[in-house]
């Protein structure tokens, strides 16, 4: 009787034990989905949580030698530490081949009027001052430095914060919807895309694009790559995927990894203005957790392998991210400089603009015609970008 008792016992304390540690082990593991560890901890969980399990019934009902059990038991841990340490070894790997994207620079080392900011100042008195309702900016990260820097030169002195302010950086697609929500008056980026374009004729509004400077659009590689230039063709011709292999362009012998960037951002526009009608290859892409757990697919952020390569605006990569890890590539043998934009040499340079859609606001005017200025002009030369005009010195 007493051993039918002691049997019962255990049958209910395995029982409650194991129903426990499901219960933790099923929170746990959502938890970790909706942290995005669908692919390595939430299955890491259930492993642990089934050992468990099984471990307690082995040990409870002593079905193997208690010396054997102990033995399983640190080789079944010792495994999930080494598979933990190995699996954070190689994000941690992964995360030092990040190069910096448009979401990741400071801004706010830009920021005007702050102390120690980097933003350019005139050398002489703006000849214009704009007090009372200044017209809200917005714009691309890559142009920040410069429109902070038009706003130092002509706003009156107060904090002006990056993101919810008079002068502030959304990046390129949430600025051009800012700008047709009425949000902002003016804002600073490259031209719009075939999409953004469309939404504007939906709402019945129109573009008014105002060429205020010139930059180029350039494609890098692992500064350890030995290819140094590429034809416009052949970049043509790996982003449709038809050029799978550096060996094909005088490289070694890997798959090329052609990273791209969101719709509706300024350099993916450009790259799809290069392509034109040709078609573009699937972008590398990751599984992203969105909202409520849900599993999402967005593009990849650039990671700089050996077989890597990517693009952005020559100001952004070599001024704003300096990342010496990464090379920038001549296209046709022509290197992405200031003279080489200025004097048209380099093939993929084209203007950006000060972009308005009908605002109201009385000194937009003004503004832009003080950015057209010799002091306007002179800045966007400062700052690092090729003025649309040459200016009297």
């Amino acid at each position: 009787m007493k051993k039918n008792n002691n049997l019962v016992l255990k049958v209910v304390v395995t029982l409650v034990t194991s129903g426990l540690l499901l219960f933790f082990g099923f929170v746990a593991v959502i938890f970790s989905l909706v942290m995005g560890g669908q692919y390595f901890y939430s299955p890491l969980i259930a492993i642990v949580i089934v050992g468990l399990v099984v471990f307690l019934v082995l040990g409870m009902f002593r079905l193997v030698k208690p010396k054997f059990l102990r033995i399983s038991m640190i080789c079944f841990f010792g495994l999930c530490v080494t598979a933990i340490t190995v699996y954070e070894s190689r994000e941690a790997y992964l995360s030092s081949l990040e190069i910096a994207t448009n979401h990741e620079v400071d801004l706010y080392q830009y920021q005007p009027y702050k102390e120690g900011s980097k933003v350019l100042t005139l050398d002489e008195e703006a000849t214009l001052s704009l007090e009372g309702d200044l017209p809200i900016l917005d714009g691309a990260t890559a142009l920040y430095p410069l429109y902070a820097a038009f706003a130092q030169a002509i706003y009156p002195e107060k904090t002006y914060d990056v993101y919810d302010s008079e002068v502030m950086s959304n990046k390129t697609g949430t600025a051009y919807m800012n700008l047709l929500n009425g949000n902002v008056d003016i804002i600073f980026a490259a031209g719009p895309s075939k999409s953004q374009l469309s939404m504007a004729e939906s709402r019945g509004k129109e573009f008014e694009l105002t060429p205020i400077g010139r930059e180029a659009f350039v494609f890098f590689v692992n500064a350890r790559n030995p290819v140094g230039s590429l034809t416009l063709q052949q970049v043509q011709q790996i982003y449709s995927g038809d050029i799978t292999n550096w060996n094909d362009v005088g490289g070694r012998d890997e798959e090329i990894r052609a990273f791209q960037r969101p719709p509706d951002s300024g350099s993916q526009t450009a790259l799809e203005n290069l392509m034109g009608d040709i078609p573009l290859m699937d972008p590398p892409s990751e599984n992203i957790v969105g909202g409520m757990g849900g599993i999402i697919e967005e593009t990849s952020n650039y990671r700089n392998h050996r077989n890597a390569i990517g693009y952005s605006f020559r100001y952004f990569s070599t001024e704003m991210v300096q990342n010496g890890d990464i090379r920038l590539l001549e296209i046709n043998g022509v290197p992405p400089n200031k003279e080489t934009i200025r004097n048209g040499e380099y093939p993929i340079s084209s203007e950006f603009y000060a972009i308005t859609a009908g605002s109201e606001n009385e000194n937009i005017e003004d503004f832009i015609e003080w950015i057209l200025s010799d002091q306007g002009q002179k800045l966007v030369e400062q700052v690092g970008y090729v003025p649309i005009r040459e200016t009297d010195n």
